[in-house]
């Protein structure tokens, strides 16, 4: 009705971002001993590559149930996902990857696989029912290994997983943000850029490496 937006000017309230909550490293660490150390527990192979995965490729949940045998290219170390959207993506796998997956394998049921609507037989994860396993079955494994590590179960979850690794890359392995994005799966570079955050420590480290700093 009217030639100019009256509101094009007007300043919109500023959202304060929530940091992430992540694991440290040596809590990671911790996670990832506990999970493959524990000679009592008949699934450890799968727990651990399930640990593994989401602290070295920061994987949704969903890609990471999503994920078939055939998906998974040993010679070029690489992994090929669908993200949100349906999109389909490259994840490169480190040594530590492959190595937990490969140990899997050798483990993992090949007799009595449900060939089903969610095509269990060609699933690289399955469950004790022989099928692809669940959403809840994973929150259930990580809760399990979180607590057996001493950790926090009320405050870290399986996508926490994932902030850590995004943050362990990004703190650690000096990524640029914009590798990040790729990583990640991020449709937006502002989403990302929630894992830029710097610790005490590094803050601390920044004014001390000031030129200024012993005049």
């Amino acid at each position: 009705m009217i030639d100019s937006n009256p509101a094009q000017n007007l300043e919109t309230p500023k959202l304060d971002k929530r940091l992430p909550k992540y694991l440290s490293l040596d809590d990671s660490k911790k996670l990832l001993n506990v999970t493959v150390n524990d000679e009592s527990d008949e699934n450890k192979e799968r727990d651990y590559a399930i640990i593994t995965l989401f602290l070295n490729c920061g994987l949704r949940l969903s890609e990471l149930i999503g994920i078939n045998l055939q998906d998974i290219n040993f010679d070029d170390y690489k992994l090929t996902v669908i993200g949100k959207g349906n999109k389909e993506r490259t994840i490169y796998l480190n040594k530590a990857c492959i190595n937990a997956i490969k140990d899997y394998i050798k483990v993992r049921p090949t007799e009595g696989v449900k060939n089903d609507s969610k095509a269990s037989n060609k699933a690289l994860f399955l469950s004790k029912r022989r099928e692809r396993i669940s959403n809840r079955t994973v929150q259930y494994i990580v809760e399990k290994e979180l607590r057996k590590a001493g950790l926090d179960t009320s405050k870290y979850s399986t996508h926490k997983l994932r902030h850590t690794a995004a943050t362990l890359m990004y703190q650690y392995g000096e990524v640029d943000i914009r590798a990040l994005q790729e990583i990640l799966g991020h449709k937006s570079i502002s989403t990302t850029e929630i894992y830029t955050h710097v610790s005490n420590e590094q803050a601390r480290d920044a004014i001390e490496r000031n030129p200024l700093a012993n005049l």
